[in-house]
């Protein structure tokens, strides 16, 4: 195990204050979340550290995520959709999730008892990148922004040329996050908190 996998099982991902603490989610799940990566890397996978969590890879492709929530681990695949999904164990992780599906877990015993279902799940992931399978997105112009975005980016010229910029991905992150809560102040706190970002060019979860 290398030193930075060592250190997200030992102290979890530090994208929160619970990290390196007993409340942390990483320790809530420690014994599920390393059978589960023992049954990933007996599929050859390499293991790295991305996005603060342990990503597996195939001749430098992502194929998935080992995470950590409050209510489950699970392996998080990046072009789930795409599988078959034979024992429908996969969960969109969000309305908006066009790709990646995660297979959740609660227990040892249930793991154990799906053992060569995630194998096989793993297994037809990796040959959905040796073939080059792709995900079809829908079009991602079709983005629909909150008002309150729509009236900031209208009285900053150099706000608007900025998140016109961005990758239409880091728009998509955006907008569906400012336009999330129910209230207009909290949407328009959400704007305001991430102009700076957005004016270096990040997307909402980019780190320096």
């Amino acid at each position: 195990m290398s030193p930075e996998i060592e250190n997200y099982f030992a102290n979890g991902c530090g994208r929160c204050s619970l990290g390196g603490t007993p409340e942390c989610k990483v320790h809530h799940w420690a014994e599920e979340l390393l059978l589960l990566r023992k049954i990933i890397l007996s599929t050859g996978l390499k293991e790295e550290l991305k996005w603060s969590v342990p990503c597996y890879t195939f001749q430098e492709k992502n194929v998935l995520l080992l995470t950590a929530f409050k209510e489950y681990c699970a392996i998080a695949f990046f072009k789930g959709t795409l599988l078959k999904d034979t024992e429908t164990l996969l969960t969109k992780p969000g309305d908006n999730s066009q790709a990646v599906r995660q297979l959740r877990s609660t227990s040892v015993p249930q793991i154990q008892a799906i053992h060569k279902t995630i194998e096989n799940y793993i297994k037809e992931a990796i040959e959905l990148e040796k073939q080059g399978e792709k995900v079809s997105f829908v079009e991602k112009d079709e983005l629909i922004y909150p008002e309150e975005l729509t009236n900031t980016l209208a009285k900053d010229n150099l706000l608007n040329f900025a998140f016109e910029a961005l990758t239409q991905g880091r728009k998509r992150g955006y907008v569906l996050y400012f336009a999330a809560p129910k209230q207009s102040k909290t949407r328009m706190a959400r704007i305001q908190k991430y102009k700076a970002q957005i004016l270096a060019g990040k997307g909402l979860h980019d780190r320096d």
